[in-house]
C-alpha cells in the first residue's frame, strides 16, 4: 500500500513559512511532490529525514520547478521529457521503481489571452506520447497541476470561464484523449458526480471562503492500475497555497 501526495506550493519558500515542513511530516506520505518551487539549487534547505529528494528547477529564476520527496530509493531518475524545447522550466520528474513509473509535472499554463495555447497544445501532445512509452513498460502513476478543469462539474462557474485559460475545448480535448490512451483519473473513479471538489481557488474575491474554485490538480495512473486504487482525496482543509494537496493511496 502506497501513499502519495501532491501540491503545488506556489513558491515553496512562502510555504515554508506558512508550515510546509510540519504539513509534510502529518501526511507522512511514500512519495510526496510539489510543484511551482520557485527555487534555484541551493536557495533552500529542506531535506526531510527518512526521505530522498529529487529537484528539476527552471533556468529562468523564480518560475515553475518542481521537487519530489520518496521513502523509497528509485531504481532512476530523469528531469524532463527529452525534448529541448519543453525541458527548460523544470516542469516534470520521473522515478522508475520496480513495479511503476512515478511521473510529477506541472504543465505550462495557457496564460492570459491565450498567448501560450499553441506551446501548450504542443506540450500536450508530446507530453502524452511520453507518458504512453512509459506506460507500455510498466504502470505510471503521474500527478500534478495540470492547469484544466476537465469538465463542468470541475470548476465553479464553467459558463463564465469557457474560454479562459485552463477551461478552453482545445485544453480539455487534450486532456480526454490523455485519459482515453489508457489513463484513470483517479479521484473521479472513486467520485464520479462529486460536484464542488475543488484544489485550487484563486486568490482574489475571498473565493476560496466562498467556494469558488476549479480541480486542476490531478493523480492519472494507467488503467491496468484501476483495481488496485484504494483512496482519493483532495485536502481543502490545508492551507499554504493558492492550490491545496491531492492525495491517492495505490495497493502497489
Amino acid at each position: 500500500m502506497k501513499k502519495f501526495i501532491s501540491w503545488n506550493v506556489n513558491g515553496l519558500r512562502a510555504c515554508m513559512n506558512k508550515g510546509f515542513a510540519e504539513i509534510f511530516k502529518e501526511f507522512d506520505a511514500d512519495i510526496l511532490c510539489v510543484q511551482e518551487t520557485k527555487l534555484q539549487e541551493g536557495q533552500i534547505d529542506f531535506n526531510p529525514e527518512g526521505y530522498y529528494g529529487y529537484w528539476n528547477y527552471a533556468e529562468k529564476k523564480g518560475y515553475s520547478g518542481t521537487a519530489v520527496f520518496t521513502k523509497e530509493k528509485p531504481l532512476s531518475v530523469s528531469n524532463g521529457i527529452d525534448i529541448q524545447k519543453h525541458d527548460t522550466e523544470g516542469r516534470v520528474i520521473t522515478l522508475e521503481y520496480d513495479k511503476f513509473y512515478f511521473v510529477c509535472v506541472y504543465t505550462p499554463n495557457s496564460q492570459d489571452g491565450l498567448k501560450r495555447l499553441d506551446y501548450r497544445m504542443e506540450w500536450e501532445d508530446d507530453f502524452r506520447a511520453y507518458l504512453v512509452s512509459l506506460n507500455s513498460t510498466k504502470p505510471v502513476v503521474v500527478c500534478g497541476d495540470m492547469n484544466v478543469a476537465h469538465n463542468d462539474i470541475d470548476l465553479k462557474n464553467p459558463k463564465t470561464n469557457h474560454h479562459n485559460p485552463g477551461f478552453t475545448d482545445e485544453e480539455r480535448g487534450k486532456f480526454s484523449l490523455l485519459l482515453e490512451s489508457g489513463f484513470t483519473d483517479t479521484f473521479r473513479w472513486f467520485y464520479p458526480d462529486l460536484e464542488g471538489a475543488y484544489s485550487w481557488w484563486s486568490y482574489r474575491f475571498h473565493a476560496r471562503e466562498k467556494g469558488i474554485g476549479w480541480r486542476i490538480d490531478y493523480f492519472l495512473t494507467g488503467s491496468q492500475l484501476n483495481e488496485k486504487l484504494v483512496s482519493a482525496s483532495i485536502h481543502s482543509n490545508v492551507f499554504g497555497s493558492d492550490h491545496c494537496p491531492v492525495e491517492v493511496v495505490i495497493d502497489i
